[in-house]
């Protein structure tokens, strides 16, 4: 299988035909993996430059992007945090000439209420009590924003797309199950309809504990859930049992180990992971959040050891098992 073939089986629930497929959200590594100075340009580079020089960076960048799926073993590359829709569409359009059918492309395509700013939160909880039937409207607009940005990416070539919208703090969901059945669930639910109705994989990603309205969240029918968050006490094998036949699962190797501990720790986190998530698929291995600036990179390619070394189809639960107790034991 290709990559982008690997991270279809995953997402339609299928074993993948040799190792559990991989990809981050982001990757903030660039200058540590390849070389101080390289990295994915911003909005700031993007400033006052002509058509031509704009084109420039978004092809270098671009170019950037497939090497790193290409050094890491990507099966999904996501086109980040661009200034403009335009620049977003000239970049998945030479992703999808440069690279073929090599990978899934993905971008950006929410449109739902999320935990507001500290300073927005106050004023945020009073709009919805206050004024509930404009946060109706204002949530069908953006909902209707969502779909008509999900037709535009789609008609220049995507076939995935994430929603980095988070919900839940570490203690539990910002909106009460009941709040969140009324301001979101509907408009995720239309949301989500409409972008699989247009032939792409939707990815969802919220950080925090998202167990007091994961049913409300799969109701929606995203193909795929990440980053089911070990810091929040998410247990990834518990979801896998419970939800597995229903949604493909994306994560979970804690951040929190692979920024402050060593390759071991790392190594036994995503050992964990893997037993806990990939036997049969459904499961695509990665961070539980992103590869952020400061996370040492060997930890992060300690996780793509484990990942080569133990995340292959058919999965070796006994040597997993048997690494883990190893491990384990030099502690």
């Amino acid at each position: 299988m290709k990559p982008r073939e690997r991270a279809i089986a995953a997402l339609e629930l299928r074993q993948p035909d040799d190792i559990v497929p991989t990809f981050e959200l982001e990757f903030q590594l660039t200058e540590e993996l390849l070389g101080k100075g390289v990295r994915f340009i911003t909005g700031e580079d993007l400033k006052n430059t002509t058509k031509r020089e704009r084109e420039n960076l978004l092809i270098q960048n671009a170019l950037l992007m497939l090497k790193v799926a290409e050094v890491l073993d990507y099966s999904i590359i996501r086109v980040n945090w661009l200034p403009t829709i335009e620049d977003e569409i000239f970049t998945i359009k030479f992703l999808r000439k440069e690279a073929g059918e090599e990978y899934l492309i993905a971008c950006e395509a929410s449109g739902t209420y999320g935990i507001p700013s500290g300073e927005q939160m106050e004023t945020f909880v009073y709009f919805l009590f206050d004024h509930r039937e404009e946060a109706h409207r204002q949530a069908e607009r953006m909902k209707n924003e969502a779909i008509e940005r999900s037709k535009r990416l789609r008609d220049a070539g995507l076939d995935c797309v994430t929603h980095c919208t988070d919900y839940c703090f570490n203690a539990g969901p910002f909106f009460s199950p009941t709040m969140f059945a009324e301001f979101v669930t509907p408009y995720l639910q239309e949301i989500i309809g409409a972008q699989r109705e247009l032939g792409f994989y939707v990815i969802l990603h919220t950080d925090g504990d998202i167990m007091p309205i994961i049913d409300q969240l799969l109701s929606a029918r995203p193909h795929a859930l990440h980053s089911l968050d070990p810091v929040a006490k998410v247990d990834i094998g518990v979801v896998k049992r419970l939800y597995g036949d229903k949604v493909c699962l994306c994560g979970n190797v804690n951040c929190a180990i692979l920024h402050t501990e060593s390759p071991r720790e790392v190594i036994i986190d995503t050992l964990r992971a893997i037993r806990d998530a990939s036997l049969g698929g459904g499961h695509i291995l990665c961070t539980s959040n992103v590869p952020f600036k400061g996370m040492p990179l060997e930890n992060y390619l300690a996780m793509l050891y484990v990942r080569e070394r133990f995340a292959r189809y058919p999965l070796d639960l006994e040597a997993i098992d048997k690494e883990l107790t190893l491990l384990k034991g030099e502690e």
